[in-house]
């Protein structure tokens, strides 16, 4: 991580670009270890989001939501990954808390994939709250960075995916079976 330190911040991953690829150890449902690439994604649409440490105060309150309203993304043809710096042995060790979850936590504790969607704190050495969602070529189409202090909205994530799934113009606060503004 020193070397982090020295390097200036990339720039912010970038709307309507492709999402930076990665390669990460991850907990899945059972407490078993597997792996997760970008690339395991493409045809679906994938939510991805960053949260600071396990055994946290928020955190589990979003984690667990995701977790709870994971068929909602199911249906809409999308995925759910989440993780943080931590060791997937902590997340596992953490799981026996919170309980299985429906989908993986990745573990990002060298710092690479937190650093290539501009969320590491390098000083901290952990990821700010931070949620992209990708469409199923890859493309980065919605990007979010939340202070540690403040949960963000599964409602909301779940809006804007289905608002993106549209094709079209969204006006404030659209939801589904809303009037569009017509294509995008």
């Amino acid at each position: 991580m020193e070397h982090l330190l020295d390097e200036p911040m990339p720039e912010p991953t970038r709307i309507g670009l492709p999402a930076p690829d990665f390669d990460v150890e991850t907990v899945v449902k059972g407490g078993d270890f597997a792996r997760a690439h970008l690339e395991d994604y493409k045809g679906k649409w994938l939510v991805l989001f960053f949260y600071p440490l396990d055994f946290t105060f928020v955190c589990p309150t979003e984690i667990t939501q995701f977790s709870k309203n994971y068929d909602q993304f199911e249906a809409l043809n999308a995925e759910v990954l989440g993780g943080s710096t931590d060791s997937v042995h902590s997340h596992k060790a953490w799981l026996k808390e919170l309980g299985d979850l429906n989908f993986p936590l990745f573990a990002d504790m060298n710092h690479d994939m937190s650093w290539s969607y501009g969320v590491l704190m390098p000083e901290e050495g952990i990821a700010l709250r931070g949620t992209f969602i990708i469409d199923p070529e890859g493309v980065l189409r919605y990007a979010l960075y939340h202070d540690l202090s403040v949960g963000r909205s599964v409602t909301e994530t779940l809006r804007v995916l289905t608002a993106l799934q549209t094709g079209e113009l969204c006006p404030v606060g659209w939801e589904k079976g809303q009037e569009t503004l017509g294509k995008a």
